[in-house]
């Protein structure tokens, strides 16, 4: 059951890879996308941690 459990997933493992590494009609994959957009994602990140700071500490007071 170990031997078939571990080969399930590694099947899985691949077949996720394979999807999110294969190019579309444009020529770019899920990884580009992700790559494209993490910068944007962070500086949302970091204006919502900023903002959740200001709440907090005017709750405190």
């Amino acid at each position: 059951m170990g031997l078939f459990k571990t080969a399930l997933i590694g099947a899985a493992v691949y077949g996720a890879i394979k999807y999110v590494t294969k190019k579309d009609e444009t020529g770019r994959s899920v990884v580009d996308n992700i790559k494209e957009k993490a910068p944007e994602w962070m500086e949302r990140v970091k204006h919502a941690k900023e903002e959740l700071q200001m709440e907090l500490e005017k709750q405190r007071y």
